[in-house]
């Protein structure tokens, strides 16, 4: 009964993905919340449940439906982290399937290959996973493993109800405070217990020692615990039998010897079933979006010493308070007072001296031995994103993009940014983004040390959802494009906007001894654990030149896109652009548009047309299933060229047509693809700019704008580089570095499935 059950929630969650029927949408991510609930209070049905997804999965191989792959292969890696009862057998099963589908194309392999890598050490290390998530999470002190991860929750109040943002406010503080730093040490040293020793632990007793135990006697369990996996999974050759016999000795000196060897017997009236070891939420933190500049501010105090809490308004002292810029290790040379001379040198100089011996002591202290040239990865000035060093570098256990930057300096931390709201909010999180890229390159102070990952749930606002799908495609393009590249993500986060308003809606609930089980929260931490698939999206510049001569050019960014309205007010005839002789009045404004049109050859052909038009729209993102694979996209290891990034531009052009009844106008929308755009106003019509829908960024009175891809910020040292060369060489070298788009990274569950 309690297979058939298990596997009756296993296939709901199948239908799930593969039904559009209304009945099941309604309930969207309800059904692997609950299959997880499951195991979760009643930790014996693990293993079956591993055995159903096993089986789902090769059953998913051999058939070729691959849509269901990632979605499962997800659920079951969330299972194998939080259950302690599973065999060898089932891990080997597990990871012997995650090496059969590295044959698969991306994004297949590249997730079977993050599992497998975990799977390998959790096999001869049971627990691994779940300690390392919950020391990262929690910011428990570990000298062994030192990494630290938190969620910062962005909400702007001015495109999110004040009942929304009390309601997550408030779900938050009342799972948190559950969550002592007691209790997580707890967790671990049950759970890597139960894992190791399995049907040997008393689990009830065990329970009741650490219950008692005090402070110091608890923590000195638990560093003996971490030390003891953290050893063992950092071997070349881990072995499960040693990690065995390491923990019964923690074990025996927890309980005693004479209750381990009866539990080993097992006739002991202490054996139980196995205890339920919650797997804590993550550290959220709340915040209220109200400058782009808060974004910097809060990962500077999260790489911050817990001693230097105190934030300064003076940004720039902020940067000189515990937290240097990293110019000094990133030099490329270094001063030497060497006067390169031969007779300078002293005798031997060029004779290899014994390590230890009083001579090699004083040459180290006393020569630096001429201009010391550092070898740098390509990468080192400013990576093309915050996640790491090309490759699979995740889920090792170890935060994303945990390799280092700058020799010395390790990325120990990883903040994981996640955004809610529309559109709006998305592009208020581009300009933060490009904000923070561009003051890297001069401080470069948190690229060396923090991971950075973002996340973004849609928050639509109730009547938005309730008129209807057009409203809803304005201000949530993005996330039904995610939508539509992954299924999972639609399942799972596109389907939590309900569910958050109906939150928003209860009585609010003030007592907070009670133990919650809240859904929404818990929908959050699967995607932002789950979640490791990025999906680029290219950032616009725009530049935007007024009427007024007087006011210098105007720049700005765009993510989603840029919507173009004709005014009805003139600039004078002496301002910026006169009128054209035999242009005739009429609707909308005469416009110049040139642009380099997106050809499938990526060959460079320029266009300019002159046309009547009412309005132009500029979208970035694929307006249906067909495109998904288009130009917004990139691989993680390579980022893709700029004459692949097109813009959708589509114009509402006036055509006039004279017969014998007279003059008329019919309007007709042209729609083409570029990648750079100028648009001039050739009648002395201004023109008014809307950028990623947001009223509070709209642009008057613009007779000429220019939109071009935002181009990588460009550092101090890069700079450096050319000014020690000849104009020749310096022209060589300027040509020879391409520029690099900026790339936004949004995190999905698998990128773009194809």
């Amino acid at each position: 009964d309690v297979e058939l059950d298990l596997q009756r929630s296993v296939q709901a969650v199948l239908r799930e993905l593969s039904a559009q029927a209304p009945a099941l949408q309604s309930n969207r991510g309800m059904w692997r919340w609950s299959l997880h609930k499951k195991v979760e209070r009643d930790p014996g049905k693990s293993p079956m449940l591993v055995r159903i997804l096993l089986r789902e999965l090769e059953k998913a191989e051999s058939e070729d439906a691959r849509h269901i792959i990632i979605p499962l292969l997800h659920t079951l890696m969330y299972v194998l982290t939080k259950a302690t009862g599973i065999t060898e057998e089932l891990h080997r099963r597990t990871y012997a399937f995650c090496t059969r589908l590295l044959t698969l194309p991306a994004p297949y392999c590249t997730i079977a290959l993050d599992c497998a890598i975990r799977l390998k050490t959790e096999t001869a290390v049971p627990g691994t996973l779940y300690q390392r998530l919950v020391i990262a999470e929690q910011n428990l002190t570990s000298e062994l493993y030192p990494y630290r991860e938190r969620v910062f929750l962005f909400v702007d109040p001015e495109l999110v109800s004040p009942s929304v943002c009390s309601a997550l406010l408030l779900e938050i503080e009342a799972a948190s405070g559950q969550q002592t730093p007691e209790a997580c040490m707890r967790h671990v040293v049950s759970h890597a217990l139960q894992a190791a020793l399995g049907e040997a632990c008393h689990a009830g007793a065990l329970q009741r020692k650490l219950l008692a135990s005090s402070r110091p006697a608890l923590e000195g369990y638990f560093h003996a615990v971490v030390t003891a996996v953290e050893q063992m999974a950092r071997e070349p050759s881990p072995s499960r039998e040693g990690h065995l016999e390491r923990l019964e000795e923690i074990y025996c000196s927890l309980l005693g010897p004479a209750v381990a060897a009866r539990g080993r017997c097992g006739g002991d009236s202490l054996q139980d079933e196995p205890l339920s070891v919650p797997l804590p939420s993550p550290r959220i933190t709340f915040h209220l979006w109200t400058d782009e500049e808060q974004l910097w501010k809060e990962l500077v105090l999260f790489l911050r010493p817990q001693t230097q809490l105190r934030l300064s308004a003076d940004l720039e002292a902020l940067d000189l308070q515990g937290l240097l810029p990293d110019w000094e290790l990133a030099r490329a040379s270094m001063l030497s007072t060497d006067s390169g001379i031969e007779r300078d040198l002293p005798l031997g100089a060029d004779e290899l001296l014994a390590p230890g011996s009083p001579e090699a002591e004083r040459a180290g202290l006393q020569r630096k031995g001429g201009i010391k040239k550092r070898v740098w990865p390509a990468d080192i000035v400013m990576p093309g994103s915050w996640d790491g060093p090309p490759g699979l570098h995740r889920r090792t256990g170890r935060p994303s993009g945990d390799g280092e930057l700058l020799p010395g300096v390790s990325r120990l931390h990883t903040a994981r940014v996640l955004v809610l709201g529309d559109d709006r909010m998305l592009g208020r999180l581009a300009r933060a983004y490009r904000n923070l890229r561009k003051r890297e390159t001069q401080r470069f102070c948190l690229t060396p040390r923090l991971s950075l990952q973002l996340y973004y749930i849609p928050l639509l606002a109730p009547e938005v959802l309730d008129s209807g799908g057009g409203q809803r495609s304005e201000l949530g393009e993005l996330a039904a494009f995610l939508g539509r590249a992954d299924p999972w993500y639609e399942g799972i986060v596109n389907s939590l906007c309900p569910t958050i308003h109906k939150l928003a809606e209860m009585p609010l609930s003030l007592d907070t001894s009670q133990t919650v089980d809240p859904f929404i929260l818990d929908a959050i931490t699967y995607y932002v654990r789950m979640g490791t698939q990025p999906v680029y999206f290219q950032i616009y510049t725009v530049k935007i030149f007024s009427g007024d001569l007087s006011q210098d050019p105007a720049e700005d960014i765009f993510l989603t896109e840029l919507k173009v309205k004709i005014q009805d007010s003139k600039f004078p005839k002496d301002s910026f652009s006169p009128r054209r002789r035999g242009v005739a009045e009429g609707p909308g404004a005469e416009l110049s548009i040139c642009y380099q049109k997106a050809l499938l050859s990526h060959r460079t052909r320029e266009v300019t047309v002159s046309l009547r038009a009412t309005g132009l729209v500029l979208k970035t993102l694929p307006a249906s299933d067909t495109e998904v694979s288009g130009p917004t996209l990139c691989t993680p290891t390579a980022a893709p060229d700029t004459d692949h990034m097109c813009l959708k531009v589509s114009v509402t052009e006036i055509v006039k047509t004279s017969n014998l009844a007279g003059r008329s106008f019919s309007v007709v929308t042209n729609t083409f693809r570029t990648a750079n755009i100028q648009i001039q106003s050739q009648d002395r019509r201004l023109l008014t700019l809307l950028l990623d829908k947001d009223s509070c960024r709209t642009y008057k009175d613009v007779v000429r704008f220019e939109v071009a891809p935002c181009p990588e910020p460009c550092s101090r040292t890069q700079k450096s580089k050319v000014l020690g060369l000849s104009s020749h060489q310096q022209e060589m070298e300027r040509n020879k570095a391409k520029v690099k788009p900026l790339l936004i990274p949004i995190n999905t569950f698998s990128g773009i499935v194809q």
